[in-house]
């Protein structure tokens, strides 16, 4: 593939039909960066579907270890682009070199540890119930289930993370490990970056002789409809705001052929402070977490969002020395002008509400977004109103007294879908609100004790996704090995001959797989 910059990445080839051009910007100074980026047409969509499609049959089809070939090829070409690269991605971002060294580090990790998930070939999920002629009063039949890639998969590239959960990122990598091809529209934030990734995706392609159109990558704005809507499209994977993954998931489900839609969209994570950790360490708890809340300019899915705690003596004294820690924290700039715009509009809307309380915070002015801190009264919450239930997506948190267990209890049901919990406490203080645990696992995707959600670790247990808003679809994440089963589906073979079936339910388990064989989880051939 060519490696002009700029054009889209359709069946292994760069295009560039349309005569609309977009600029991608530092997102610093505002600069354009000098490249600039030709928005696919409609009949560019279509053929980076059509080319994604055309390369399914064989894709879905190659054994997990060329799959696996594949995913350390991509790995290797990230981990070799240069410090040109990390200083562009600092440009168009705004966040500092070490954060973009260790997300590109995060970001070939995705793609080794689903090398490791073909390899293993849990993912297949084999299920075999062997004949029983004899069974009375009916025979059961030779029963085999597998599961196989959706189909093609349309990736929306996240803005907060322009490498690990962008052109590279999770959805892209569980989507290729899954079997299925992938057409990504690149995010308007960093376009040079989603480039050179993309260009890294494409030589490991062409190194390990994967089919053309495994990878395609489409440019501008209003895409995404049509994308969405193309029949070859099966499965969609996004990270963003709540309006969009609204949106995408109605086109999604209007479709002649409706299709899922893993959306990761609007969370405020709640973190609950118990008496007794206040008395034993609320000045470092106080500290820890406005480093967690402004941690890179409070623009990760996880920023918590919520505090909570028991109205005491000790809890005013914490909130006094969270006003102060907050009131130090310096400004940050943000990933692009579209991102401050609704920080600003969001710290507005929490100034303007009389239920709401400023407690620290230097007023918005200029490009950078000033750390925030307000108190709201518990009635708010109870109430369910929506701004209390709402993302700010930035450096800002709310705080929040109740008067005893019971309205501390009301006020966690009141709460919607949200990724992640966090509960600080000591020992007793855990015994003593086990209780908690049972209504945040009805809330929450992932529940913390003594720690901050600002990191999601890339392993087979993490969970990023939860219940509604947090995601459109509780039953999936989008980080960890666990990711690839979005993009998988059961398949059943009925009294097949043995050399004919996949190679993961013959007799003799050529690919050394576990499965579960009349009810029991083994390894071995059968007969």
């Amino acid at each position: 593939m060519s490696t002009v910059t700029g054009h889209n990445f359709i069946g292994g080839r760069r295009s560039a039909a349309g005569t609309i051009t977009l600029e991608s910007l530092d997102a610093s100074t505002g600069e354009a960066l000098p490249a600039r980026f030709y928005q696919a047409t409609p009949e560019e969509v279509d053929n980076a579907a059509n080319a994604a499609d055309e390369a399914f049959a064989e894709f879905r089809q190659l054994k997990p270890e060329r799959r696996a070939e594949f995913l350390e090829a991509i790995a290797d070409e990230i981990d070799q682009l240069g410090d040109d690269f990390v200083a562009l991605v600092c440009r168009e971002t705004a966040l500092p070199a070490a954060r973009i060294q260790g997300e590109r580090g995060r970001t070939s990790g995705q793609m080794r540890l689903f090398a490791k998930v073909l390899r293993r070939g849990d993912f297949l999920g084999a299920r075999i119930d062997l004949a029983l002629p004899e069974r009375k009063p009916l025979p059961r039949v030779d029963l085999r289930q597998y599961r196989i890639g959706v189909g093609p998969v349309a990736v929306f590239g996240a803005s907060n993370f322009p490498l690990a959960f962008s052109t590279a990122g999770g959805d892209t990598a569980s989507a290729l490990a899954a079997g299925c091809p992938v057409v990504f529209k690149a995010h308007s934030g960093h376009m040079a970056t989603a480039d050179q990734v993309g260009c890294a995706i494409i030589r490991a392609a062409e190194k390990t002789g994967m089919p053309k159109g495994v990878f395609n990558m489409i440019f501008g704005a209003g895409v995404g409809e049509r994308l969405i809507k193309h029949p070859a499209i099966q499965a969609v994977g996004f990270t963003g705001s709540l309006h969009g993954g609204n949106a995408l998931s109605k086109m999604a489900a209007e479709r002649e052929q409706p299709i899922p839609v893993f959306a990761e969209m609007s969370s405020i994570n709640p973190v609950i402070v118990l008496p007794q950790a206040l008395a034993a360490r609320g000045t470092t708890v106080a500290k820890d977490l406005a480093a967690s809340v402004t941690l890179g300019g409070g623009q990760f899915c996880t920023n918590p969002g919520l505090v909570i705690g028991l109205r005491s003596p000790g809890f005013s004294g914490f909130i006094e020395q969270l006003r102060q820690h907050m009131a130090e924290q310096a400004a940050h700039t943000l990933l692009n002008a579209g991102g401050l715009r609704n920080y600003a509009k969001g710290v507005a809307h929490l100034l303007d509400h009389a239920g709401i309380t400023h407690l620290a915070g230097h007023a918005q002015s200029g490009a950078q977004a000033q750390p925030q801190l307000f108190k709201a009264d518990v009635s708010l919450l109870l109430k369910r109103d929506p701004l209390l239930q709402e993302e700010v997506f930035g450096p800002t948190t709310i705080i929040i007294e109740v008067e005893d267990d019971a309205q501390l209890k009301a006020a966690l049901l009141a709460l919607r879908g949200q990724l992640t919990a966090t509960l600080i406490g000591e020992a007793d203080d855990l015994k003593s609100y086990q209780w908690l645990v049972p209504i945040l696992e009805q809330k929450v995707g992932r529940i913390l004790v003594n720690g901050y959600p600002t990191g999601v670790e890339v392993c087979d247990a993490m969970v990023h996704g939860g219940p509604y808003p947090a995601t459109s679809d509780a039953r999936g994440t989008s980080v960890g090995s666990l990711a690839i089963d979005r993009f998988l589906r059961p398949v059943c073979y009925q009294n097949y001959p043995d050399e004919l079936l996949p190679q993961a339910l013959q007799n003799s388990n050529p690919l050394n797989v576990q499965r579960l064989v009349n009810g029991e989880w083994n390894s071995a051939s059968i007969g």
